[in-house]
């Protein structure tokens, strides 16, 4: 029996199970199981040598956006739209077979924006080149769910699970759960506050599924289960992602304005160009990118080109800011003046913790080189080697 039919065999039990207080224990182990068949089917195949099939698709600009949606929603109109990269559209699905790149230039930054083939139910499984999509839409900062406006709110659902199953977890937090595998001592269970839906012996219970005898674990927040296997299982990536809600020329006001109140979730049309700068903006929020300006001593700033920093990057402190011009700065940073909304007044006298806003400006200030021993009068020894036998002899007297 095949990973795949091994899966479908204990959803369909986890189906037939009744929810209650008796059967939580037995659930709690189906999804450890489930979770484990899930990361072998992502892995590659034994005795394959080499790269797998995927996309090649070289990083380039400040932040990465992923396109995913199923066929013919809009997704390379879109791209031709915001980049200016041509993306065929036909009337037919699956009109686009491969990645194709393309760059949005906005607010001074470079935005690399990522048209992917569409994605079928049982992409998860490796369906209609799923398995590529996912992997590429893994490496990107956020994603952009493209949906048709005018088709069901189960799109929605089934995208979101398909990500789920592959380990994306979309506008979600990593769990507040301390989770460390030890050598000895056996399994050490705290918590810092009550638990409802998770209690000691079915933690133990899901860490012997995954052959765990010795670890530590601290439940810092109320979890699930399904968060305690995403921390044992370590492999799980959280990402933002924005809904965008395509082709609202087809459907009546009260849809788009029902559509437009959801979390995440922006309304466009491809066809009329309608609402693209609200698109940008929230991308440009959600990536949480940080521009950052240049001053050189005694001169202006540099408006023109920018520091891109971000959260999800490398930090946006000064410390990542010098090491993003040159790994070698920091140590010869005495300190940096900074104008703008992170400072309390202009200049602020800033260290290396400093946290940076957009739209800072920043000088830097170097340490200067010190002369040995000072200068002059001053000064604490000669130049005069220590040792006597290292000193210029001089020439004897004439007699």
């Amino acid at each position: 029996m095949g990973i795949i039919e091994r899966i479908k065999e204990i959803e369909a039990e986890m189906a037939r199970t009744q929810k209650n207080k008796a059967t939580e224990y037995h659930l709690g182990q189906l999804k450890a199981k489930i979770a484990k068949l899930r990361t072998q089917l992502l892995e590659p195949p034994k005795g394959s040598s080499g790269a797998g099939e995927g996309f090649e698709v070289t990083k380039y600009g400040h932040g990465r956006v992923a396109l995913i949606g199923f066929p013919s929603v809009g997704k390379s109109t879109l791209l031709t739209m915001l980049t200016g990269t041509h993306s065929e559209a036909a009337s037919y699905e699956f009109t686009t077979l491969t990645c194709i790149p393309g760059i949005v230039h906005y607010n001074d930054t470079k935005i690399q924006l990522l048209d992917l083939p569409g994605i079928i139910e049982g992409a998860s499984e490796g369906k209609g080149r799923g398995r590529q999509v996912i992997a590429v839409a893994k490496s990107s900062d956020i994603v952009l769910m493209v949906l048709d406006a005018s088709k069901s709110e189960g799109h929605r659902q089934i995208l979101t699970r398909e990500l789920e199953a592959v380990g994306l977890r979309l506008n979600k937090r990593p769990p507040q759960i301390y989770f460390k595998k030890k050598k000895t001592g056996g399994i050490s269970f705290n918590s810092t506050m009550p638990l409802t839906h998770v209690d000691e012996k079915l933690c133990y219970q899901i860490l012997h599924e995954y052959k765990i005898h010795n670890a530590e674990v601290l439940f810092r927040e109320d979890a699930t289960v399904d968060d305690l296997i995403d921390v044992i299982e370590g492999n799980r990536k959280y990402m933002k992602c924005v809904y965008v809600y395509n082709k609202i020329d087809v459907i009546g006001i009260d849809d788009v304005d029902r559509l437009a109140r959801q979390p995440n979730s922006v309304v466009i049309s491809c066809n009329l160009k309608l609402n693209f700068d609200r698109l940008l903006s929230k991308i440009w929020e959600e990536m949480g990118l940080v521009r950052i300006y240049t001053k050189p001593q005694g001169q202006q700033p540099d408006f023109t080109d920018p520091v891109v920093l971000s959260t999800d990057r490398g930090g946006c402190s000064v410390e990542d800011f010098c090491n993003h011009i040159h790994r070698s700065l920091v140590k010869d940073v005495k300190y940096v003046l900074v104008w703008g909304t992170s400072a309390r007044h202009y200049p602020q006298h800033c260290g290396l913790g400093h946290v940076l806003q957009d739209e800072d400006v920043v000088q830097i200030v170097k340490k200067k080189e010190k002369e040995d021993g000072g200068r002059g009068r001053f000064k604490s020894h000669s130049n005069v080697p220590s040792r006597i036998s290292d000193r210029e002899k001089k020439a004897p007297l004439k007699t």
